[in-house]
């Protein structure tokens, strides 16, 4: 299964998100450390959850580390994270 995939899954059971859109940026990383052809090493995340609702910046990113700690310890060598509760701009 793509990691992307597997991402996406855990993060949808975990948060139940409102939105999320999962971008792979590993192309623009080309040649950089963590970087392997084929991919899937670099992502941006953009989430909304209600699960987010009540917590911090580090809070929130400290969650997604914890549902994703296999793939951020293996395959997965970047991801930036945009993390709102709904109503946040």
């Amino acid at each position: 299964m793509p990691v992307a995939t597997t991402i996406e899954d855990k993060l949808r059971q975990a948060f139940a998100p409102e939105a999320l859109e999962l971008i792979d940026e590993s192309e623009r990383h080309r040649g950089h450390g963590g970087w392997r052809e084929g991919g899937e090493t670099h992502f941006r995340l953009r989430m909304t959850a209600a699960a987010f609702a009540g917590q911090g910046r580090v809070a929130r990113q400290r969650a997604v580390n914890k549902v994703l700690a296999e793939e951020l310890a293996g395959p997965v060598h970047a991801l930036a994270m945009e993390l709102r509760a709904p109503g946040e701009a």
